[in-house]
């Protein structure tokens, strides 16, 4: 063994430094078409033999094992680790507090939700809008609100304002006037908490009275 080699052994930080000669670099046939293979396995496809035949119709005259081996690689090779995603419930939290409620890390973390999801961009300001139209007794900017929840492509979004419309006139009431059924509801809740309690086996006469001395 020369001195040379003895050198390059010592020199070597990794033993990929130690890959050189004549077999390396050398050109494949596969090159033109592993783009192609890159692609298609982003999007989930992982299959060598179906990846096979679909770059064989494009002019690939390797072998399937060469395909074969070159998708090893990518599922061998160690993968960045990446950070879990949010769930929905914990965006859903995000989107529905008040942004001021939101630790400096949760409003990171929306904002970037936000920046790589149009859709739930578009969402997370129709909410605020309309929670600010709620607490501020604004129910005359409804209308406005309504047609720009309806130039969004969310389906769920239009799904309300069809039932929103139906009643434009007592939403934009109770958005604007200071009272609500609150104290109506509250009675009504009391009534079905009674009438649960007695588990369907008593009549009216008994649930008449129970109301009225409750």
């Amino acid at each position: 063994m020369t001195w040379r080699t003895v050198k390059q052994l010592a020199d070597a930080a990794t033993p990929e430094k130690l890959f050189t000669g004549q077999w390396q670099n050398r050109p494949s046939v596969l090159d033109d078409y592993k783009s192609h293979l890159d692609d298609r396995w982003n999007e989930g496809c992982t299959n060598a033999w179906k990846l096979w035949e679909e770059i064989v119709p494009l002019d690939y005259k390797g072998s399937y094992q060469r395909v074969r081996a070159y998708l090893h690689e990518k599922r061998t090779s160690p993968r960045p680790v990446t950070a879990r995603p949010p769930s929905p419930r914990t965006v859903a939290g995000w989107i529905l507090r008040h942004p001021d409620t939101l630790t400096e890390t949760e409003q990171l973390q929306l904002k970037a939700v936000r920046t790589h999801c149009s859709e739930l961009d578009a969402l997370t300001g129709h909410v605020r809008s309309f929670a600010t139209m709620l607490t501020e007794r604004e129910g005359e900017r409804l209308p406005d609100w309504l047609d720009a929840v309806r130039q969004d492509d969310l389906p769920s979004l239009h799904t309300l304002a069809t039932g929103i419309d139906r009643d434009r006139d007592a939403v934009i009431a109770g958005l604007t006037l200071p009272w609500n059924s609150g104290v109506v509801e509250g009675h009504v809740n009391r009534i079905k908490m009674l009438k649960r309690q007695m588990f369907g086996r008593a009549g009216f006469a008994l649930l008449r009275k129970r109301v009225l001395l409750s």
